[in-house]
């Protein structure tokens, strides 16, 4: 049989020329038992490209939801990069708003009950929902001085922040008329909202963060007539305007006969989202000192 260019002479492999394998010793490709394998992370050890959880000062780790860092704005600081766990639909947001609900009971006789809102986005869709926890008896005598706290719940019924306003007397410039409101999450102080002595010739807000820093400033109008009502939010140096709270107008026969009021919240888009909370809670406190029937101030 004629052979072709591609045959070649081939012969078995003599015995040995492969050494067989002994127990107890590594094989050529294989990771010895406790060695890491190439390519793979050792147990305990960081895997490259892997994020591992921020740590405090304290060295614990801090869980939420990382959200991107800017450089700072002309008039409010740069983000925080820990987002509580709840909050993250205030990221990409810089509108809300805020409807009170009515009540028939209060319209009808005339006994303030608990106050409860809704709060959406610019296109309507529901975001949280805001209900008061208060005494009766505070609430028929000390009217819209009550101290209360409110809960504030996502659409899933899971608690996202605590609201406490303890109570404060009025008619003073001291720090014990000063209305406060204190915003929590998980336990956790967010930031506060004290209002300052000059309130009591225009409306004056401080919106501090949990270390106490203010960090925003809201202002009212000095006069307030049958309309929309504007309440300026600005820069801790009092020089930028970055927001505003708006009271709209109901209606003369809404007015009237409720204190169910909707409002509108504007701030920076890339605001830290624990001051966009804040921010929540000082429009439910403005509502309470100048919107509610009983007790209300006059702007």
């Amino acid at each position: 049989m004629n052979s072709t260019p591609y045959s070649t002479s081939y012969s078995p492999p003599s015995p040995g020329a492969f050494p067989m394998p002994q127990p107890g010793a590594p094989q050529p490709g294989m990771s010895h038992p406790g060695m890491p394998h190439p390519g793979m992370s050792h147990p305990g050890m960081p895997h490259p490209g892997m994020l591992q959880p921020e740590m405090s000062p304290a060295g614990v780790p801090s869980y939420g939801i990382s959200v991107p860092q800017s450089a700072p704005q002309d008039g409010w600081s740069s983000p925080n990069t820990i987002c509580p766990l709840g909050l993250e639909y205030l990221i990409a947001l810089d509108h809300l708003r805020i409807r009170q609900q009515y009540e028939i009971l209060e319209a009808v006789v005339g006994w303030e009950t608990e106050n409860k809102y809704h709060i959406t986005n610019a296109n309507g869709q529901p975001l949280y929902y805001v209900a008061e926890e208060s005494d009766t008896c505070a609430r028929l005598c000390l009217g819209a001085f009550r101290c209360c706290e409110f809960r504030v719940v996502d659409t899933n019924q899971r608690e996202v922040l605590h609201m406490v306003r303890p109570f404060r007397c009025s008619g003073c410039c001291c720090s014990c008329c000063m209305q406060e409101l204190e915003v929590y999450s998980g336990g956790v102080l967010l930031g506060t909202v004290t209002e300052n002595c000059s309130s009591f010739f225009r409306p004056s807000f401080s919106i501090r963060d949990a270390s106490g820093k203010t960090v925003l400033r809201v202002k009212g109008p000095w006069f307030r007539c049958c309309g929309t009502v504007r309440f300026k939010v600005k820069s801790a140096d009092d020089v930028h305007r970055v927001g505003e709270i708006k009271k709209k107008w109901g209606g003369l026969t809404r007015e009237v006969l409720t204190d169910a009021d909707n409002f509108s919240l504007r701030f920076p888009i890339d605001l830290d989202v624990k001051i966009k909370a804040v921010l929540l809670g000082a429009c439910i406190l403005i509502d309470f000192l100048y919107f509610e029937q009983s007790g209300r101030r006059n702007v």
